[in-house]
């Protein structure tokens, strides 16, 4: 699988937060609502931004697996959780009662446990929080899947094929677990202020989209439907929503990084250099753009 740096993942971390839809992240905690606790399997991890967004809103004590074949993200993401949860415990804790996980250690704060999990407290609830090293290509999803009662994935399946969606979708509905998707690109793109050749590098980008990212043919702004076709031939309900990065000149940075990951993806794609090169000039300082995605969240049919 193509790999993603920690620092990449960082920058565009806030534009994620701000494009989730809310809707979906409600009716996610919805579906959690009841629960005594909720098991996560989260695919793709990285640094475990997709653990940040979501655990504040479910309303349960929560343990997440978070998978990913990059060791040093496996690595950073320990890093960033445990000073991530301290930002979320309530400031008055006087009244507080913890909870013991499996292993008798204290819900309280961050502590690194010795397979190398993690029990953090995220605002009042606990959430314990363990790491696979693996390659989805390969995945073992019997194994992956065991008692999980919802899949989660960021900016993934974009970059996944259609057979390793319909793999996945199997597995899922066997196991009856609940899925929630985010921010994989629906192939829409604006950026201010206009410039003669968006629309060839654009088309040069969405060639690129296409290559095997090391799952087969990339299925890129096509990914949300072909997965919701999956599941809901597999009797999931599935709804989806719009979740666009609007980014502004609070985002320069972000910008600048994204018109040179769409530059080298269009020299890669053939897009002629000095059309490259020209685009790339103007785009470091754009003022703005807005890049499309799509968020979807799918529950199993009753059992």
């Amino acid at each position: 699988m193509t790999g993603f740096s920690s620092d990449w993942l960082a920058l565009r971390e806030p534009a994620d937060g701000a494009a989730r839809s809310p809707a979906l992240v409600a009716s996610v905690a919805t579906f959690a609502t009841g629960s005594k606790s909720l098991t996560v399997l989260d695919l793709g991890a990285g640094t475990g931004s997709t653990l940040r967004a979501l655990a504040p809103h479910l309303p349960t004590a929560q343990r997440w697996v978070l998978v990913d074949h990059d060791a040093s993200l496996v690595a950073a993401g320990k890093r960033i959780l445990s000073e991530w949860a301290e930002t979320t415990r309530p400031a008055d804790r006087a009244d507080d009662t913890s909870t013991p996980d499996r292993a008798g250690r204290d819900h309280d704060g961050a502590d690194a446990g010795g397979d190398g999990g993690l029990t953090l407290r995220v605002g009042t609830r606990p959430v314990f929080v363990s790491w696979r090293q693996a390659d989805l290509a390969l995945a073992d999803w019997p194994s992956l899947l065991a008692d999980v009662d919802l899949v989660t994935a960021s900016a993934l399946f974009d970059l996944v094929s259609e057979a390793f969606i319909e793999c996945f979708a199997d597995a899922v509905a066997q196991a009856g677990a609940a899925v929630y998707v985010a921010l994989d690109v629906d192939g829409t793109s604006t950026w201010s202020p206009p410039h003669q050749d968006d629309a060839a590098v654009a088309a040069a980008f969405r060639r690129h989209q296409g290559i095997d990212k090391g799952f087969g043919p990339a299925l890129g702004p096509e990914a949300t439907a072909v997965l919701t076709r999956a599941l809901t031939g597999r009797g999931y309900a599935v709804r989806t929503e719009k979740s666009p990065w609007q980014l502004g000149p609070e985002h320069a940075a972000l910008i600048t990084a994204l018109a040179e990951g769409w530059a080298d993806a269009a020299r890669a794609a053939g897009l002629d250099e000095d059309v490259v090169q020209r685009w790339l000039a103007a785009r470091r300082t754009a003022s703005g753009c807005v890049i499309g995605h799509t968020d979807l969240f799918a529950t199993p049919p009753p059992r």
